[in-house]
């Protein structure tokens, strides 16, 4: 008996442990691709490296589980999903403490390309074993558990690693992890045990796994290193892109053809599985410019620090940890469709408010055009899984869990790239243009100039002056565009969402 029919639901508190177990096994996960970004500059002043080379930190961990993230479903099929679990979760234990006893930079890189290596799987499998260890009616509930847990980490990310940071040190953002890693792997162990999977005859497809390493991690580098090297005018990135770009199409054509593929790329002829895929990629994109321009703003135009840039940003997490079970509770009630069509709209009015803020916005409009995209996020990612879900069964869950994982992970990658990209160019144009209304001809000019003389201001001191309120006027007006073209993503997305077929919550999937 294969171990997709030994799994059966659990029951009374044994429920309430697993799914505290596998929760804690994605948070933890998702955690770690926001915490250590904060701690970077800390992190590089102790091992005395640059900046730029202080980067890999986050560049290593997220290319190494970029590519093991859609092989999920191989992975799994070979070892057994509990087992798999087990592994990736009491490995990635392990990694984090390499991580925190580093005593190189070197030593740093290869413990966080572990940590990405064996950590991909976690995620996905924690979707997949919550599943189906919810009886069929309450599958929902599960889902809108797991999704808050993966929305909620990378808002909570910065400030716990921020308030770290500041008051232990930055080891500690990798330490964290060692207590729940065990807790979460002895639990899911106990309940489950480790049943053994089918054997199974197929042959690893090495050709798909070479196309799939050069295709991901040359995208993943270039997303990461592009804005620092200038893009196409840098050799290495246009380089990395055409390789990318060849690997990719030569994966997808070598995959198509092949009896056992390292990824499942037929899932996609499921009308679900596809739209909630492309919903999924391009929402994380429009996400991610909210919550990554979002504290960057804060910090370099509003002074804000690390930590209360963090505050602001987490309080996104309160309605997200409320309305993300509560969503999932009555999916099986409620059209999927319509859930998350009010997730996207709130995420999109989350977007647009931040869209017309100002430098003068006080914190409570800040903290409540979060709290608006808590709603949103929560009504987003939850029901999205559950159709991307609805019409895979058995080993597809797991595959089709890995390769929708990937998909968020390369939305918010690109997300990442982009907007940072986009900010400091608008910026710099917006900056030119204001600047060539600053001369005596301009009324407002004259009035600050002769105000700023009577105030007793140097001819330096009032020029300095000027630059600053432009120079915040530019980042401003570069922040309100990329809001706007996020909620405008958001918006766009959901006819999508129509076309998906119900029913999405049967629960018959994860048999």
């Amino acid at each position: 008996m294969s171990a997709n029919h030994q799994l059966e639901p659990l029951h009374g508190y044994k429920l309430v442990l697993g799914t505290l177990a596998l929760a804690l096994g994605s948070f933890m996960n998702v955690l770690d691709m926001s915490i250590a970004n904060v701690a970077l500059p800390t992190i590089a002043g102790d091992f005395a490296v640059s900046p730029t080379q202080g980067t890999w930190v986050i560049t290593s961990y997220a290319v190494s589980e970029a590519i093991f993230l859609p092989l999920t479903g191989f992975l799994s099929k070979r070892i057994g999903e509990v087992r798999q679990f087990l592994f990736a979760t009491m490995l990635f234990t392990l990694a984090s403490m390499l991580c925190g006893i580093s005593p190189s930079f070197q030593f740093l890189i290869v413990a966080r390309i572990l940590q990405g290596v064996v950590g991909a799987s976690m995620i996905p499998l924690s979707q997949a074993l919550l599943m189906k260890s919810f009886p069929p009616n309450k599958r929902g509930m599960a889902l809108g558990i797991w999704a808050t847990t993966t929305v909620v980490a990378p808002v909570l990310g910065p400030l716990i690693g921020g308030w770290l940071t500041d008051n232990l040190v930055w080891r500690w953002a990798f330490y964290i992890n060692l207590p729940f890693g065990i807790l979460s792997a002895y639990l899911v162990y106990w309940l489950m045990g480790a049943p053994k999977p089918e054997p199974s005859k197929e042959k690893i497809d090495i050709v798909g796994i070479a196309l799939l390493v050069a295709a991901v991690s040359s995208m993943q580098i270039a997303l990461d290193k592009g804005s620092e090297l200038d893009w196409l005018s840098s050799p290495f990135i246009t380089f990395l892109a055409i390789v990318s770009s060849i690997s990719w199409i030569s994966f997808v054509l070598w995959e198509l053809g092949e009896r056992h593929p390292i990824v499942d790329l037929r899932l996609f002829k499921l009308i679900n599985f596809r739209m909630s895929a492309i919903c999924l990629g391009l929402g994380s994109f429009a996400f991610y410019i909210y919550i990554v321009i979002g504290p960057l703003w804060l910090q370099t135009q509003l002074g804000y620090t690390a930590f209360n840039a963090g505050k602001v940003m987490a309080i996104t997490g309160v309605l997200a940890l409320f309305c993300g079970p509560l969503f999932g509770a009555n999916i099986h009630r409620v059209d999927a469709r319509i859930i998350a069509s009010v997730g996207f709209s709130a995420m999109a009015i989350g977007c647009w408010m931040a869209a017309n803020f100002t430098t003068g916005v006080d914190e409570k409009t800040l903290m409540l055009a979060r709290v608006i995209m808590g709603v949103g996020i929560a009504g987003f990612f939850m029901p999205m899984s559950a159709i991307s879900m609805s019409q895979l069964k058995g080993h597809q869950i797991a595959s089709g869990s890995g390769i929708s994982n990937f998909l968020r992970n390369v939305g918010a990658s690109v997300g990442t790239a982009v907007s940072t990209t986009l900010w400091q160019d608008n910026a710099i144009r917006h900056h030119a243009n204001l600047t060539e209304h600053v001369q005596l001809a301009n009324p407002a000019y004259s009035e600050f100039s002769q105000k700023a003389l009577q105030l007793g201001f140097t001819e330096m001191q009032k020029n300095a002056y000027m630059d600053y309120l432009v120079n915040s006027q530019a980042y401003m007006l570069s922040t309100n565009q990329l809001m706007l073209l996020a909620a405008v993503i958001l918006v766009l997305l959901m006819p999508l969402i129509w076309f998906a077929k119900p029913p999405f919550a049967s629960g018959k999937g994860a048999h």
